[in-house]
């Protein structure tokens, strides 16, 4: 009957030893799933913190080249505005000069036949007072379009165009310089 007994109470130790590393393990197992959970929290929130980073630095890149764009965009605008103020300074001075040189106020084609005739005794010298002047203008105009060409090629096609146009010499220099070139060969 002792030994039942003292077997009875070594099976009893065993399973309470066995049950004992048996809930060791699950509370190993638990932990371990805890501390997996908890990394993968971790990387989540570090993985969602870089992407909020980006978005940021993206936005704040788009924004600066916006804020670039636009201020590119005003920039060219004023030159624009510049160049157009410009032109229009220089052709109401052009004008009041024609008024000044001119005798009938401006120079169309048929007064400036019969003012030719008036002042000058021949066309021929007429003639060749505006060859010289249309040589004179065509080459100045060629230097001024070498010299802007590089400047023009940064603008955009709209631009360049109305800018050609404001360059191109205009029907009262023209006369104008017609009118001086009678005045010169009287």
């Amino acid at each position: 009957m002792l030994r039942t007994e003292e077997r009875q109470r070594l099976a009893r130790e065993r399973r309470e030893e066995r049950e004992k590393q048996h809930a060791a393990k699950e509370t190993q197992i638990l932990e371990k799933e805890r501390k997996a959970k908890l990394q993968y929290e971790k990387q989540l929130e570090e993985r969602q913190r870089k992407l909020k980073e980006m978005k940021q630095k993206e936005e704040q890149r788009r924004a600066a080249v916006e804020e670039k764009r636009k201020q590119k965009i005003e920039e060219e605008k004023e030159r624009y505005e510049a160049v157009l103020h410009r032109t229009l300074e220089r052709s109401q001075r052009l004008e009041t000069r024609q008024k000044r040189w001119s005798w009938g106020g401006s120079v169309t084609p048929d007064s400036e036949g019969k003012t030719a005739s008036k002042r000058s005794p021949s066309t021929a010298n007429l003639k060749q007072a505006e060859a010289a002047v249309s040589k004179c203008l065509s080459s100045s105009g060629a230097l001024l379009n070498a010299s802007d060409r590089t400047r023009r090629s940064q603008l955009s096609p709209l631009d360049s165009s109305v800018i050609s146009r404001l360059l191109a010499p205009t029907q009262a220099s023209l006369a104008r310089s017609k009118s001086a070139a009678t005045l010169s060969a009287d």
